[in-house]
């Protein structure tokens, strides 16, 4: 059965006045570390960096419906926000992009490859799709141990939808009813392929029929929606009841990374059409329109949010580099030495 979750802007949930000003804050949090990692990068300051711009809603809406201390996170490389709204300090972010000493990888990793064992936050994969069994493992784990009320939340984009590992992963998950929620980002682009070329399907819901999965298609321009959309399929989880496949439907208006020119491959004019269902503005507007907050009070926040993220920018440049007698650290097991 597939479900779908319209937009609620005007509709019943549980969200309280503060939590719905956290979930801007966040959105406003991940679009300013996003542009810091683009700035640094056109500086010349770090290498690489990629951009989320448009799954702001998403991740808020995911982080407020995730269960801190019990839920595991598998993540994918676009999950910037969603990392820092299940708690992950941004000062964690810049050290990964400066690849400091630091950080929790040991400057070893991407930028946007986090991990976080105290916040149940799984280690990144940068190959496609290659964290999806991993997910699935953790999640017949926990039924294999009886673990109540705990449940794995999954994230790909629509381009992993064409892997064979996600089709391995939803089929065995679907089997066994394991405690996990698929939640597909679906920004219509896998690097420059669209979705067009990528499938037959019309939406990628579709092919949750075929492993006999409930499934749900949300608006992920609205926080809200995909909050009471994963609220739902978590609670699911959670309960025993098995797996869900969610599509949440936005647009990556940003390029791939800073490596990739998306003018190759679409226009401008393409771009600028989604523009309007930008989830920040429209979010703005919904709590400006409910009176939850004035547009003094978002620029309030805008300001506080920059001052934060120029700070650990700051902070985290002043870090040392690893040193390099510890290039092998954590490479290999006890203290056998690489072949040289």
């Amino acid at each position: 059965m597939v479900k779908a979750i319209e937009s609620p802007a005007i509709g019943k949930h549980d969200l309280s006045e503060d939590r719905l000003r956290w979930m801007l804050r966040n959105m406003h949090l991940q679009r300013t570390l996003d542009n810091r990692g683009f700035q640094l990068n056109r500086q010349g300051k770090i290498p690489f960096a990629l951009g989320s711009e448009g799954h702001e809603a998403i991740h808020a809406g995911a982080a407020a419906a995730f269960n801190r201390g019990k839920d595991l996170l598998v993540p994918y490389y676009r999950d910037l926000g969603l990392c820092v709204g299940i708690g992950m300090e941004p000062l964690d972010v810049l050290l990964s992009m400066f690849a400091r000493a630091a950080d929790r990888s040991g400057g070893r990793q991407f930028p946007n490859h986090y991990t976080n064992k105290a916040l149940g936050l799984q280690s990144f994969s940068s190959i496609i799709a290659a964290h999806v069994p991993h997910a699935v493992g953790a999640a017949y784990v926990m039924k294999l141990r009886k673990e109540q009320g705990r449940a794995v939340l999954c994230t790909f984009g629509d381009g992993s939808t064409s892997e064979g590992e996600w089709h391995e992963s939803i089929n065995f998950a679907a089997i066994h009813k394991v405690p996990i929620v698929f939640l597909c980002e679906n920004n219509e682009w896998a690097i420059s392929t669209p979705r067009s070329k990528q499938m037959a399907a019309r939406d990628i819901v579709d092919k949750a029929i075929g492993y006999g999965l409930p499934a749900m298609k949300i608006d992920g321009m609205d926080p809200i929606a995909v909050y009471l959309g994963l609220r739902e399929a978590l609670e699911r989880a959670r309960n025993g009841d098995g797996p869900t496949l969610v599509e949440a439907i936005c647009y990556r208006f940003l390029s791939h990374t800073t490596d990739d020119d998306d003018r190759t491959y679409r226009s401008r004019e393409e771009v600028e059409k989604f523009r309007p269902l930008d989830p920040v503005p429209r979010f703005e507007q919904y709590l400006t329109d409910n009176g939850i907050m004035t547009a003094a009070d978002i620029e309030a926040m805008k300001r506080e949010v920059l001052a934060e993220v120029n700070d650990v920018t700051d902070r985290a440049e002043a870090m040392p580099f690893p040193d390099a007698s510890e290039m092998y650290a954590n490479v290999y097991e006890g203290t056998h030495e690489p072949w040289l």
